[in-house]
């Protein structure tokens, strides 16, 4: 295991290393330069500071909805630019998640995607009357399911992780932050971007982009499509195929328009299309005791005797990446939508308009009980989602006294949500053996279907205002503020729709049979509205303590819209959500030495959260089935620190490590559900105190880029990258058996760039040490604990070629 000792003593050494190297390429550099013509060697110091920036690869964000230096902005935030994308060979947002150590997602589907900054955001999209806590942006425009963020992500500008909630520009609900993404624009020069990958287990993606004019220095395009495929790396042994594969195919068309001078016009329409045979779990074991020594009873073994099934696989060997089903299985999505940003030079400021409308069609299918029985033969919740947004600022131009942004925004969001959960012919014997009548129950059981309907909508209106005083050359003042009034409504209809017919029995037989569906699936109907008022903002005082020095203190406000559970909610929970509140305290320091060669920020938070709104799933009785339901959390702490490291001494040799502690936890949490490995002591437990879920206490990349010049126009090159993340629970429970244990994962690539980079091979090791690790674990009642197994190592190579 790894302690914060040991890993302060690895990152120093890490440092050293990259320290000695970088020496070792200054070196050669110096050599270099003694026979570089006179011209060069007059070069002032400004310009040889600028020189490094560009080596740098110096990031411009638009934080503060304004392009500015990423060092130049007093909040917490990460900012990985396309190129240090493209050299690591990340393609998706989880991935990319590993440059950022704040910054946590998990991804059971696209649709149960965990996203979270500090410990604190979306726990899922499971329940879709609830807004995400992480907001997530692609070129100005807010995606209201995190969902819709996993497909492949390409021919992108920039990726910036803003950490604390965005409760004044960011404010659509972003208490814990946001994601904000920029893809490349379209270029009035004619441009192409091509790639091809092979990998270990047929992965294979094509990439490219084509760019350049239509109409002289006033219509450019951009036209980017990707195709990506990887098997399966689970072996279903009912059938023979391979598991959790997945078919990846997007492509984005853009327009840029300048009718005038003053004018700019980005017209943008893209569509993705995600196909998988997943998503299913491997089982890691049983537990047949619980925590107190007695016997669990009816546990999976148990079950399975009863039914007459032996596992053919060894059911206490994951890695063995060997399962069992029999259920239709697939998780397959369709993301699309069209968006049109206006920007007018007004002189002395910009008037900016972002509208769009999106769509996101998510189709999965479950196989709930990890047999080849038919236990269920159909579960799953399809979505259909709907989303306007416009947006309409101005923001002051250049650095004044005073600068300022105002605007205004709507948002409207419907989800159409159609759950099918179908039981088979060997429900009764897996769930419910104990029942008297066994040939009622399975009369009852077998083929009933139970359809539900759920569809929350949402009108979202927001105005904004933040204002900048420079008080001083060196003391800045940044307030401001946001309201937010947001009406939501709902429809929950859960209706039989299948199986046999109950009229043909007895009064009593039939009051019975009805009540064992009631059980499980009620039928229910029921509407809800609800009405939230909310105001929020930030305080930030920065001051330029020297050149190149930023020292902040920050404060913000945020909030999170009361939400809709909608679903059949034990006695007692109510469909509305209240909303959750944050106050957020952050100090930090932004600092570049030695010409910018080396980069230090630094930050400190203290995050207090009300009402925190948290994800709950109850398995319902002692059977297979199971409910999910939002609840708040009376009281949620979050605090720590975070630290960023660059050193680049020249453009061959760039280091960075990055680190983040975070002391997330369960402030007031006394009635929390209890794990299923303790459920004979009681229905609730005490978890005041405990670390929240998903939630790794500590976090730390390091990375080294290498560069050898073989030529003026040809290098060779390499990277190395090393994340690691503590151990932490990934249900919720705090049961011993999720409880995923801390891993570290060694990623590299060599290659070799040849004539000004327009063509570039790599060899490339995901996972190079091959380590053996889980992304998430559950347990249910049964006994039975299941797990994400995360990626073996692959090798590949990439080809790409520019012109």
């Amino acid at each position: 295991m790894i302690t914060r000792t040991s890993f302060i003593r690895f990152a120093g050494a890490g440092s050293a290393l990259g320290l000695i190297l970088a020496a070792n390429a200054a070196l050669a550099a110096e050599s270099a330069a003694a026979s570089a013509d006179a011209a060069a060697d007059a070069a002032s110091a400004a310009e040889a500071a600028d020189a490094a920036y560009e080596n740098l690869g110096e990031i411009t964000v638009t934080a503060r909805r304004r392009e500015e230096r990423a060092q130049d902005v007093p909040i917490a935030l990460s900012a990985v630019s396309g190129e240090i994308i493209e050299r690591t060979g990340n393609v998706n947002l989880v991935q990319i998640a590993d440059l950022t150590p704040s910054l946590v997602i998990r991804n059971n589907n696209a649709r149960n995607t965990f996203v979270n900054i500090r410990g604190l955001g979306s726990n899922s999209d499971q329940n879709d009357g609830l807004e995400i806590g992480v907001g997530f942006y692609v070129d100005d425009v807010y995606y209201g399911r995190i969902g819709a963020s996993q497909f492949d992500l390409i021919d992108l500008e920039r990726v910036e992780i803003l950490r604390g909630p965005q409760g004044t520009l960011f404010g659509k609900n972003t208490t814990a932050g946001a994601i904000n993404i920029t893809t490349r624009a379209p270029t009035f020069e004619t441009e192409f971007r091509g790639e091809a990958t092979l990998g270990e287990r047929g992965y294979h993606q094509v990439r490219g982009t084509l760019s350049g004019p239509l109409i002289e220095d006033k219509v450019a395009y951009r036209l980017t499509l990707s195709d990506t495929h990887s098997d399966g790396l689970l072996t279903n042994l009912y059938n023979g195929r391979k598991a959790n594969d997945y078919d990846n195919f997007s492509v984005r068309g853009q327009l840029l328009i300048l009718p005038t001078e003053d004018i700019s016009i980005r017209l943008s329409g893209d569509y993705s299309k995600q196909t998988s045979y997943s998503r299913i779990t491997s089982i890691v074991g049983v537990f047949t005791q619980f925590d107190n020594g007695a016997a669990n009873t009816n546990n999976f073994f148990d079950r399975a005797a009863r039914a007459g099934y032996t596992p053919a696989y060894d059911v206490n060997d994951p890695f063995a990446r060997e399962v069992e089903f029999n259920a239709p299985i697939q998780a397959d999505m369709e993301g699309y939508g069209v968006s049109g940003k206006v920007d007018w030079d007004l002189g002395n400021a910009t008037l900016t308009s972002v509208t769009a409308y999106r769509w996101w069609d998510w189709y999965p299918l479950n196989d709930q009980d990890n047999t080849p029985l038919s236990v269920t033969l159909r579960g799953g919740t399809t979505n259909w989602q709907r989303q306007f947004s416009q947006e309409v600022r101005l923001a002051s131009q250049g650095e004044r006294r005073l600068d300022y942004v105002v605007g205004l925004y709507y948002f409207w969001q419907v989800i159409h949500g159609l759950g099918q959960y179908q039981q088979g012919p060997d429900y009764a014997v897996w769930n419910n053996h104990t029942y008297a009548n066994r040939d009622l129950a399975n009369y009852a059981y077998t083929n009933f279907e139970s359809d539900s309907i759920i569809e929350p909508r949402t009108k979202s209106y927001a105005a904004f205002g933040q204002l900048t005083w420079r008080a001083t050359d060196a003391l800045a003042v940044t307030a401001g503020l946001r309201f937010t009034h947001e009406d939501k409504t709902g429809l929950f209809d859960q209706y039989t729709v299948a199986g046999n017919d109950l009229s043909l029995l007895s009064d009593a037989d039939r009051a019975a049979a009805q009540a064992l569906r009631d059980a499980i699936y009620p039928e229910v109907r029921y509407t809800v509205k609800h009405k939230n008022d909310s105001l929020t903002g930030q305080i930030n005082l920065a001051y330029t303590v020297a050149q190149d020095v930023l020292a902040y203190a920050n404060y913000s406000r945020g909030s999170k819209s009361g939400g809709l559970s909608l679903g059949t909610l034990p006695a007692g929970v109510s469909p509305v959500v209240k909303p959750e509140t944050i106050d957020a305290w952050e100090v930090g320091v932004k600092s570049q030495f030695w010409d910018r060669r080396v980069t230090l920020n630094t930050a400190a938070y203290w995050i207090e959260v009300e009402n925190y709104q948290a994800a709950i799933t109850e398995n319902i009785g002692n059977t297979n089935a199971f409910r999910r339901y939002i609840s708040n959390i009376p009281g949620v702490r979050s605090r720590g620190f975070e630290v960023d490291l660059t050193v680049a001494p020249s453009q061959y040799v760039r280091f960075t490590a990055s680190a983040a502690y975070n002391d997330a936890v369960y402030k007031d949490y006394t009635n929390a559900q209890v794990a299923p490995n303790r459920r004979n002591e009681g229905a609730t437990q005490d978890l005041s105190g405990v670390q929240l879920a998903n939630a790794p206490k500590f976090i730390y990349s390091l990375s080294t880029d290498l560069a050898y010049p073989l030529s003026d126009d040809d290098e060779a090159y390499a990277r190395v990258d090393f994340s690691h993340r503590s151990s932490n629970d990934t249900s919720g429970t705090n049961s011993q058996y999720t409880r995923i244990d801390g891993y570290g994962i060694l990623n590299g690539r060599i290659g070799l760039r040849v004539d000004d980079q327009k063509f570039d091979v790599s060899v490339w090791a995901r996972n190079l040490l091959n380590k053996k690790y889980f992304t998430a674990l559950s347990v249910a009642n049964l006994g039975l604990i299941t797990g994400n197994i995360g990626d073996p190592r692959t090798i590949g190579l990439t080809v790409r070629t520019r012109f």
